[in-house]
């Protein structure tokens, strides 16, 4: 059964099994790293799955930076793989340099896709998306100028949003107001939740867990259950599995609320039938293991 997104809505007395997150995108000035950071020290669950776009590989190409928090991120990644937590890492957009790296990194198991069974017996799919946008597999240059456009609404709205602060009033989230409509007419042009609910059915799960499209969301298509994780740049989202097989998203910062949008059915099929300032520092643990590897960071900084 999937939850409804209030935020600990039923949370009490169950223990937290699986914590999906996604567009984190360290490198971008955007990125909410300390509140990620903090979400993570806070939990220590059986899994955890990075669902894409962790590393910002688009910025990080035009702009080094790299600060200590990003290294603490990692460090309590490998932190929590050391007191037992499987670590799972599907590669997105933004990241896609990690697809060419193969199926394992030492504790972390990389994958395009993985199947997530719950504790209730059902089966997810789980992948980052990019796969089912037409902008980005067909016009990739309108997917970069999408994102510079993003960034030029999150710049605008931090600066309003300082302005409100200084006059009491609440934050306002501009940027998440214009994407929600400029991203509808996007997933409306490329079919995004069907085609993902499709081949979720043609991989027999009964759900497909991704982001990308940074508006999360839980909703049946066509008895498939499709949920959005979110991202780390304006929601602080993250979807939790608890140990009843329940799932719901949950919150770091709730004064900015969940994209809503309207349920998308498509036909039925056979079952048979995807503002910080930063300063040079030495990589993380974890981080000069990939370089010693495979020179990921390199491959980026081209």
């Amino acid at each position: 059964m999937i939850v409804s997104e209030k935020p600990g809505a039923r949370a009490a007395g169950r223990q937290i099994r699986t914590i999906f997150v996604s567009d984190v995108h360290l490198g971008c000035m955007h990125s909410r790293a300390d509140e990620f950071l903090e979400f993570l020290k806070s939990h220590e669950p059986q899994s955890l799955y990075l669902v894409g776009d962790l590393i910002d590989g688009w910025k990080l190409r035009k702009k080094w930076r790299w600060p200590q928090s990003y290294n603490a991120i990692f460090d309590r990644v490998e932190e929590l793989s050391d007191n037992g937590t499987e670590i799972f890492y599907t590669p997105g957009n933004h990241d896609k340099f990690l697809r060419d790296f193969g199926k394992s990194f030492g504790f972390v198991t990389l994958s395009d896709e993985f199947v997530h069974i719950t504790a209730d017996g059902r089966r997810f799919l789980i992948i980052h998306g990019d796969q089912f946008d037409k902008f980005e597999t067909g016009a990739q240059w309108l997917s970069v100028l999408g994102s510079f456009a993003y960034d030029v609404l999150l710049t605008a709205n931090t600066l309003f949003n300082r302005l409100l602060k200084r006059n009491d009033q609440t934050k306002f989230a501009l940027s998440s107001a214009v994407k929600s409509r400029v991203k509808q007419l996007m997933r409306f042009i490329s079919d995004y939740e069907q085609k993902l609910a499709s081949h979720a059915r043609q991989k027999l799960c009964e759900g497909i867990i991704c982001g990308h499209i940074h508006a999360p969301n839980i909703l049946d298509i066509d008895g498939i259950n499709y949920c959005n994780t979110g991202d780390w740049v304006e929601h602080c989202s993250a979807l939790i599995e608890y140990s009843d097989g329940e799932m719901e998203i949950v919150y770091f910062d709730q004064e900015i609320p969940a994209i809503q949008k309207q349920i998308f059915k498509t036909p039925s099929a056979e079952l048979n039938a995807l503002p910080h300032e930063y300063a040079e520092v030495e990589l993380s643990g974890l981080l000069a293991r990939f370089l010693k590897r495979c020179h990921p960071l390199r491959l980026i900084r081209r």
